[in-house]
């Protein structure tokens, strides 16, 4: 972690309010300005150069994180990483493979016969998919063509794709048509996917996939956050779900535990494969 301050420049914001100490929004936003200068900060060097407990520290990161303005990671907090494409799906099926494979089993273990189940475009929700192949009289709704692809050879699986504006990079359907053909449906569970996402909730830099992404959830008894530890921290130009949306999110020991804390206060079910 970088250091904050020297030692005669800790004392001097110590008492920087007329001899006071800060109040937590003037520490939140010094928090906000020295990241913007240093790019990741620990706690143990914010709890010394604001004169505060690491405690308070982390109470002042932990509201910062919620309004999506910071990510913690193990010891300490830095920016959200601004991202404004996705890889196309040949890359992203190459990255954090062995995350993703131990996902997908888990995610798949929870789907049973005879339940109606949406997985989202992805190759985490891939995954999921290839863990069906023998699963006995469900139903399967994507917007994914190789999710369609991979579950075609599966004759006891109910298969239907959303259609709708195909977007190349990523092998699927996007936009108000695919949402329409999803809000046909009711859900049992609803697989989600997201390129990026934290304490706020996930988002993504194509402002046509929200619509199928909320029309899932929506009509869906449990939704499921599948993402790995990567994308957390991670900020596209479009808020897509806020994480309340989720009854469950599948991930993997990469979170730091703050993070991981920060998710089950919210009430919401957090499983690490």
């Amino acid at each position: 972690m970088a250091k904050l301050a020297s030692a005669s420049a800790s004392a001097r914001l110590k008492a920087s309010r007329d001899g006071q100490p800060m109040i937590p929004a003037e520490r939140q936003h010094f928090i906000i300005d020295r990241l913007d200068e240093m790019g990741v900060l620990s706690i143990a060097a914010l709890s010394e150069v604001l004169g505060v407990s690491q405690m308070t520290v982390r109470r002042d990161i932990e509201q910062l994180e919620r309004a999506g303005r910071v990510m913690s990671v193990t010891g300490g907090v830095q920016l959200p990483e601004r991202i404004l494409s996705e890889p196309s799906h040949t890359i992203k099926g190459q990255m954090h493979r062995a995350e993703k494979v131990a996902i997908g089993r888990l995610a798949a273990s929870m789907v049973k016969s005879n339940d109606v189940i949406y997985l989202d475009a992805g190759t985490t929700t891939l995954e999921i998919a290839k863990r069906l192949l023998n699963l006995p009289d469900i139903t399967v709704v994507t917007n994914d063509f190789t999710i369609c692809s991979t579950l075609a050879a599966a004759a006891h699986c109910q298969l239907c794709h959303t259609g709708g504006r195909v977007d190349r990079e990523n092998q699927s359907c996007i936009g108000n048509r695919a949402a329409d053909m999803v809000k046909q449906f009711n859900f049992d569970i609803a697989f989600i996917s997201t390129s990026s996402w934290g304490m706020r909730g996930i988002s993504t830099p194509s402002e046509d996939k929200i619509a199928v992404k909320t029309s899932a959830v929506e009509c869906a008894v449990r939704s499921v956050l599948v993402t790995d530890s990567s994308k957390y921290g991670k900020l596209a130009a479009y808020h897509s779900l806020p994480l309340r949306a989720f009854t469950t999110i599948i991930s993997d020991s990469g979170l730091a535990e703050t993070v991981c804390q920060g998710i089950r206060e919210q009430g919401i079910e957090l499983l690490v494969a």
